[in-house]
């Protein structure tokens, strides 16, 4: 590492980004859905503050923390009706309440044309490409890794490592960009540089034995990256 922890930009030859507080603020969207299930169930909705500290591990896990706060782990069958409702909520409406973050159109569209760009997220794949298309990314992507099972999702490297092996590039040479600090340990199990940015959910995310490169706004990114290719080209 260099000064600011930025790694040797010069082996980076992929980038994978995390999606939920990191590309999109899609909180509202993922409290709407939620409140869709809960509602559809017979049960109270909860506020926004509240689900947005729930955020992180996907739709199930999501689900459980509600049904807990709730006080409703007493019937088995709702976790799998409130999931059901979750996902056509969000493929109804797939970013209709949530955001793009500032700059991230414009650091895509740059990075894309230096190096691959894939997405990894503990969001179930269909649902995720319905939020990157919503939100015009999905055409950057060279492909989506989503949490479909519990075992992929991160802390796990699993999807990093498998996002590397479809570009055919090494761990090494692919830098994770997320906002949590599962972020921050999936990219330490797969040998993947991290970059933590600044303006997502986890911006004080921290990890054992992980310093981050801390990212203030999208552009830093491009900018680096831009340099790095054109320091090559010279």
């Amino acid at each position: 590492m260099t000064d600011k922890n930025i790694p040797d930009l010069s082996r980076i030859h992929a980038i994978a980004f995390d999606l939920d507080g990191t590309l999109v603020d899609s909180a509202a969207d993922i409290w709407h859905a939620l409140n869709v299930g809960l509602s559809t169930a017979g049960l109270p909705t909860v506020d926004l503050v509240t689900v947005r500290g729930w955020i992180g591990g996907g739709p199930d896990r999501l689900i459980a923390r509600a049904l807990a706060h709730l006080g409703r782990t007493d019937d088995a069958t709702l976790p799998a009706r409130l999931r059901a409702a979750f996902d056509r909520a969000t493929l109804a409406a797939p970013l209709d309440h949530g955001m793009v973050y500032d700059g991230i159109e414009e650091m895509v569209e740059g990075l894309y044309a230096l190096c691959p760009l894939v997405v990894v997220t503990n969001k179930p794949t269909p649902l995720a490409r319905a939020v990157l298309a919503a939100a015009g990314l999905l055409p950057f992507m060279s492909t989506v890794h989503g949490g479909d099972r519990e075992e992929l999702l991160k802390p796990s490297p699993s999807m990093l490592v498998d996002a590397s092996d479809r570009l055919a590039v090494s761990t090494a040479q692919l830098l994770m960009v997320g906002d949590s600090a599962a972020d921050l340990l999936a990219a330490k199990a797969a040998g993947c540089p991290v970059a933590l940015v600044g303006w997502g959910y986890g911006e004080h995310a921290s990890a054992p034995g992980v310093t981050p490169w801390p990212l203030t706004r999208p552009a830093e990114l491009l900018a680096a990256m831009s340099a790095r290719f054109e320091e090559q080209t010279e």
